[in-house]
C-alpha cells in the first residue's frame, strides 16, 4: 500500500537524496493519493498509467523529498461530537509572542493557527461541542492570557469546501482573451501591515 504512516513526518530531503520534480505524472499521483491515501502502489500505477516500478520510484521520491510530508486520517468532526467550528481573530501584545505561542499549544481545541495581515495578528480555528464551550474558551482562557490584547469570534455556519490540500494542477486553464469592455468595478481591497516585533517568530504549533 502507498502509505508511510510509521515514524515521524518527513522534514525534507537529507543530503544526497533525490528531489522530486512535480511533472504532470507526479501531480496526477498526488491527485489520486488525495482521494485515497491508502491505495496500493499497483492500483496507483494503473490509475496514473505508468509501470509499478516507476510508480514506486516516484512515490518514494515524493516522500523522501518532503513533497509528501506524512500520512494521516481525516475525520468528520460532527460525528466525533465537535459540531461547532469558530474562527477567533486575536490581537497580540507585540512583545509577548513567545507567551502567546506557549499558551496556545496547551489548548487542544485549537485545530489551526496562522499569523495574518490586517487588523488582527493571528487567526485561530477551534472546534467545540457547543457555542457555550467556544464562549468559555474565549472569555475565560484566551482572555486570561496576558499576551492577548483583544479577540473577535466568528462562528462558521457551514463548511462548504474542505480539501486536504490543493495542487498547481487544480488551477483552471486561462480563458481566451475577451473583447474590451467596461472597466471592472473594484469590489474589495487587500491591505498589508508590517509585522510587529516578535510576530514573525511565531512558528507552527507542535503536532
Amino acid at each position: 500500500m502507498a502509505r508511510a504512516s510509521q515514524g515521524p513526518p518527513n522534514r525534507g530531503p537529507e543530503p544526497g537524496q533525490i528531489r522530486a520534480e512535480l511533472d504532470s505524472i507526479n501531480l496526477k499521483m498526488l491527485e489520486v493519493l488525495r482521494q485515497d491515501g491508502r491505495i496500493s502502489i499497483a492500483a496507483l500505477a494503473q490509475q496514473v498509467g505508468i509501470s509499478r516500478a516507476n510508480a514506486y520510484m516516484r512515490f518514494e521520491a515524493l516522500r523522501t523529498s518532503g513533497v509528501i510530508s506524512r500520512f494521516t486520517v481525516q475525520v468528520d468532526p460532527v460525528r466525533t461530537g465537535l459540531g461547532i467550528c469558530a474562527l477567533i481573530f486575536v490581537t497580540v501584545r507585540q512583545q509577548m509572542w513567545p507567551q502567546f505561542r506557549a499558551q496556545l499549544a496547551l489548548m487542544p481545541e485549537v485545530e489551526y493557527c496562522a499569523i495574518t495581515t490586517g487588523q488582527h495578528d493571528a487567526m485561530i480555528q477551534v472546534r467545540a461541542t457547543d457555542v457555550a464551550a467556544v464562549h468559555r474558551l474565549v472569555s475565560e482562557r484566551l482572555a486570561g492570557i496576558p499576551a492577548v490584547k483583544a479577540t473577535e469570534t466568528v462562528l462558521i455556519l457551514d463548511e462548504v469546501i474542505r480539501r486536504p490540500f490543493v495542487l498547481t494542477s487544480d488551477s483552471a486553464p486561462a480563458k481566451a482573451e475577451a473583447e474590451p469592455g467596461p472597466a471592472p468595478v473594484t469590489m474589495g481591497r487587500m491591505r498589508f501591515i508590517r509585522a510587529g516585533a516578535g510576530r514573525a517568530d511565531l512558528k507552527d504549533l507542535p503536532e
